[in-house]
């Protein structure tokens, strides 16, 4: 079962996520227990997570596009503290 993010990481990637892509809505959920063993896997938390998000930026942009701006607007969380991002990018109305 997935867990609300509420750590210190999640409320740095809802922030930056907030401040990119202004989102009517968003979800973030932190899947780290998901994936006790497996590569990547921090016993503090906070390395896995699902993210759905819908902003009125993603409209007339490819899923790959959308994912981009995602990735942009996390920077250096994706490359030093987050091992997986599970995304869902929709444009209002989707």
């Amino acid at each position: 079962m997935n867990a609300a993010a509420t750590g210190p990481v999640a409320t740095e990637m809802l922030e930056r996520l907030r401040a990119a892509l202004a989102p009517a809505r968003i979800e973030l959920n932190d899947d780290s227990e998901q994936h006790r063993g497996h590569g990547g896997y921090n016993p503090a938390g906070e390395s896995h997570f699902s993210l759905v998000v819908e902003s009125a930026a993603f409209a007339g942009k490819s899923r790959v596009e959308r994912q981009r701006m995602v990735y942009a607007a996390l920077g250096d969380l994706m490359r030093e503290r987050v091992h997986a991002l599970t995304i869902k990018a929709r444009a209002p109305g989707e």
